[in-house]
């Protein structure tokens, strides 16, 4: 056993053996998809654990390109990323860090890092909560021009539509006409029997469930304060999901829902204006889609603190 064991050699390293035939390398390289525990504060002091999936990439624009070590990558993920609070110096350290690693010789980095973070919600009128799951993309990146960090998540809501609440007000209006002589008294007890019945709501308006997807830059050195965002575009929407209901909390989103009628690029608007008044933001883009409950199809608007062209998908 003692001379098996002495015969054994060192283990090969194909890294280093590629060299030799490696003539270039993509404008990017790196690993995807790698399962780390993170913590995150999202601007409420409660600091929570969640399971993250993180994608690294380096930008290898080098003379002498050489092969990526993915094993010391993932080390310096783990290390950086398990179990701290990441903010914007802990994640500009990192890109530091991976842009030095053997073998990386690169002169960008860039990270992602996906996971949802649960804030708890209260119902619109009963003392009820539950919680709701937002997703977050955080994506950070270093290069020559220096180190940038982007914010990404998501607000579902209500939308009722404004041309399908005047039909249906129309409708209402002539069939109050035809069960009620306009020639004759109207009486009080009769009208409120009336309104109470299947006549009184004829036609109801249609509403869907609607998305906006947020990207944003936050100026430097402004916190990732997540809730802070989220409650200002729910607040400007007016009407976003609830959790646990009871039946005033139903009756108060259906009033919500018949104050705040929109169109998709009415709510695209509706953030734009509140993004643009927050001066911790640099820069943004928003995608607001209605899955419309008339059409197969859906309606989309985008807007951004710039404008321009179409986002890419």
């Amino acid at each position: 056993m003692k001379g098996i064991q002495r015969a054994i050699r060192p283990l090969p390293d194909a890294t280093a053996q590629a060299q030799a035939v490696v003539e270039s390398l993509p404008d990017w390289t790196g690993i995807e998809g790698i399962d780390l525990p993170l913590c995150f504060d999202a601007g409420d002091g409660d600091v929570q654990r969640s399971r993250a999936r993180v994608d690294a990439f380096l930008g290898c624009a080098c003379a002498k390109p050489d092969t990526l070590r993915r094993s010391h990558l993932y080390s310096l993920l783990d290390e950086h990323l398990s179990g701290n609070s990441i903010d914007d110096k802990l994640l500009e350290h990192l890109l530091r860090e991976l842009m030095q690693a053997p073998s990386a010789a690169a002169d960008h980095a860039r990270i992602a890092i996906r996971f949802e973070h649960f804030v708890r919600r209260a119902a619109l009128r009963s003392d009820h909560r539950g919680w709701r799951a937002y997703p977050v993309l955080i994506e950070a990146s270093l290069s020559p021009r220096g180190f940038r960090l982007e914010l990404s998540t998501e607000v579902i809501y209500s939308s009722t539509c404004p041309a399908s609440a005047a039909l249906s007000r129309q409708l209402i209006q002539q069939q109050f006409a035809d069960d009620f002589d306009a020639a004759g008294s109207l009486d009080h007890a009769r009208i409120m029997a009336w309104l109470g019945s299947e006549q009184g709501i004829l036609a109801t308006p249609h509403a869907q469930r609607s998305k906006a997807s947020l990207r944003v830059r936050f100026v430097a050195g402004a916190p990732l304060h997540l809730i802070d965002l989220l409650d200002r575009v729910e607040q400007a929407l007016g009407t976003p999901v609830q959790t646990a209901v009871k039946r005033e909390d139903e009756q108060a989103f259906a009033l919500a829902n018949g104050s705040n009628l929109m169109f998709c690029e009415d709510a695209a608007r509706r953030i734009q204006n509140t993004l643009l008044a927050d001066r911790r933001i640099a820069e943004f883009t928003v995608r607001v889609e209605h899955f419309e409950s008339l059409h197969p199809h859906d309606a989309v608007a985008y807007v951004s603190s710039t404008g321009g062209h179409l986002p890419d998908p």
